[in-house]
């Protein structure tokens, strides 16, 4: 069972969230909080498996609350809701730790796979969430060739490993998809952070999202 705590102000958006969640036998929010003080309180009490909090709220925002998470409970995975007009928010949320961002207007079944793949220890990035991150963090163009020129560094399986990763993959569905084992890999996406000086998976899959290897909507 993957345990979830849930922050945001609006009471409505929880009920939606947990509502959506819980079409998932394997899924159970243990914990709802409405501003940042409070979900961090909530996760030292429960050590879920998924913090998720919204970037904005008031007193306490996500951002702040997932910088306070990074120190208290370093093992628990943060994954953001977000709106389109939070990019800035989102560049920010990274530097913190966040591990993945989804959109509060996504089909449903990405805040499941979404908390599925963090949960996994994968990256989740809502595809047109990466887009406006890499637009609005530097010349585009520039940044695809430069990502392009880094893929060199890269193996064709080390490539289509990445290419999953920046699709929010876990190992294992990394694995399942191109018949793999999944120490194989592990192996694998270590060669890659190596290889391109990255430190997480985050950082991999907006790589992946820069060089093209992910078709963004």
């Amino acid at each position: 069972m993957i345990r979830v705590v849930l922050a945001d102000d609006e009471p409505m958006v929880r009920a939606g969230v947990v509502a959506i969640l819980s079409t998932d036998p394997g899924i159970a929010v243990v914990g709802e909080a409405g501003d940042g003080r409070e979900v961090v309180e909530l996760v030292r009490r429960h050590r879920p498996d998924v913090a998720m909090l919204d970037i904005r709220m008031p007193h306490s925002d996500g951002l702040a609350a997932a910088a306070e998470l990074a120190k208290v409970a370093p093992e628990v995975p943060v994954l953001m809701l977000t709106t389109f007009d939070e990019d800035t928010y989102v560049a920010q949320a990274l530097a913190v730790g966040a591990r993945g961002f989804l959109l509060k207007a996504a089909d449903p079944r990405e805040l499941i796979l979404g908390v599925r793949s963090v949960a996994d220890g994968a990256a989740y990035l809502s595809p047109r969430v990466a887009h406006k991150v890499i637009a609005r963090l530097g010349d585009g163009l520039a940044r695809a060739d430069e990502a392009r020129r880094r893929l060199t560094q890269l193996t064709p399986r080390e490539q289509d490993v990445l290419a999953l990763v920046g699709l929010g993959r876990s190992n294992q569905e990394i694995a399942g998809k191109l018949f793999l084992a999944e120490g194989t890999v592990k192996g694998h996406v270590s060669a890659v952070l190596s290889r391109l000086g990255l430190t997480n998976r985050v950082q991999a899959a907006i790589l992946a999202h820069e060089a093209g290897l992910v078709a963004d909507p």
